[in-house]
């Protein structure tokens, strides 16, 4: 893991590492090594060199050939560097061998989102899910020189007659799981008991790929102070606010952003703070337009909902940041409306939030679909005229 040195000026040097397959473009992955070099900063790393290298597939042994792997190696100790970073997942086989190599801490993209969730978790909940996510891809790791867990525990008790020490953290990371699971369905509990408590609201939730602006949307609308920063991650834990729209109440819940490759551990464990986005009755899709590879983006996140069961919502797509849209095709920034944008999302909302851009139009959409499924749901409650703006 990435140490994190609030009392220090000295930040932990790293460098980035990436494979260019066939299918991939050397335009994607270099998008996709600028979003690992912001995962590493937002983990508190400073990246010094990115390696890439064209490969058929990456190497079973070692990720990079070996030829690419000494010329790493070199750089890392003549810059005295402190983390390769992999932008891929790695087996323990690969990351004992390329230890071997660079002499320095290796981590994958899974582990350093994983440290990234372990930094920003904040309720219990959250807290439990990542420790859970991390042990669970710790333990088909355990086969380098790790510290021994079991002196975590006192060591008392822990070790069998004959029983390797490897075995013995295997066996504790085990029962770490067991009991971490056990916590969750507890917690489950009182969230579904809390959510129940709601009342008969209309639930909205905003999803998206991650640092697209989800929270800057939910504190303009629920004008509240969710907090909002220009990294990846800064939402873990679901927020959820009371919103008014011309008199008409309804729930509004700020969720774990999504990104490309996010570790399947990590899905499975927050798959109960994404109850959120299962149970609304609403879904705002917000995009970051000024991203190259939004329309990816927009692909993770489907794909993402439809893993967790809730691809068929009603989704209000609100394409972000027109205010920081690259103008390379020549579109018009002040006629978006005609631009090929918005002919291939011919539904969207093309906004700023920070801007305040096109506000009115994205909020009074949202206003008719609440109020459309409020009388579907209580036909008996207020009569429309007494929800339209005075």
């Amino acid at each position: 893991m990435i140490e994190h040195k609030q009392n220090s000026l000295k930040k932990e040097t790293a460098v980035i590492v990436g494979v260019i397959t066939p299918g991939n473009s050397n335009i994607q992955v270099n998008e996709h090594l600028d979003e690992l070099k912001f995962l590493a900063k937002t983990s508190g790393a400073k990246t010094i060199k990115t390696f890439v290298q064209k490969l058929s597939h990456p190497d079973s042994k070692t990720f990079v050939g070996k030829g690419k792997l000494l010329e790493i190696a070199t750089f890392i100790k003549q810059k005295e560097i402190d983390i390769a970073i992999f932008d891929d997942e790695l087996s323990g086989s690969q990351i004992r061998n390329i230890e071997r190599v660079l002499d320095c801490k290796i981590l994958d993209r899974s582990n350093l989102i994983l440290d990234i969730f372990a930094t920003h978790a904040r309720t219990a909940q959250s807290k439990t899910q990542v420790e859970l996510a991390q042990y669970e891809y710790l333990l088909p790791r355990l086969t380098r020189m790790w510290t021994h867990l079991s002196k975590q525990k006192g060591g008392i008790g822990m070790k069998g007659p004959g029983e390797k020490e490897i075995e013995t953290d295997r066996r504790l990371i085990r029962n770490r799981i067991s009991l971490l699971k056990k916590q969750l369905q507890q917690i489950d509990k009182q969230n579904t008991v809390r959510r129940k408590k709601r009342g008969e609201l209309i639930r909205v939730a905003l999803v998206g790929y991650t640092n697209a602006g989800k929270s800057t949307i939910m504190n303009l609308l629920s004008k509240s102070q969710v907090l909002v920063q220009d990294q990846l991650f800064a939402t873990l834990d679901t927020t959820t606010r009371k919103v008014v729209i011309n008199n008409l109440p309804f729930l509004m819940s700020d969720t774990v952003g999504f990104i490309r490759k996010l570790p399947h551990n990590l899905i499975e464990s927050f798959k109960s703070t994404l109850d959120e986005v299962r149970e609304s009755d609403i879904l705002i899709h917000v995009v970051d337009i000024s991203n190259p590879l939004f329309d990816e983006h927009i692909t993770v996140v489907n794909e993402t909902l439809l893993e967790l069961g809730a691809k068929d919502k009603q989704i209000l797509l609100v394409l972000n940041k027109i205010d920081q849209y690259k103008n390379e095709d020549s579109t018009d920034l002040n006629n978006l409306d005609n631009s090929w944008m918005k002919n291939a999302y011919p539904n969207s909302f093309m906004i700023s939030a920070l801007e305040r851009t096109n506000i009115e139009e994205f909020r009074n959409a949202l206003f008719e679909s609440v109020k459309e499924l409020h009388f579907k749901r209580y036909p008996y409650s207020k009569k429309p005229v007494d929800y339209l703006p005075e």
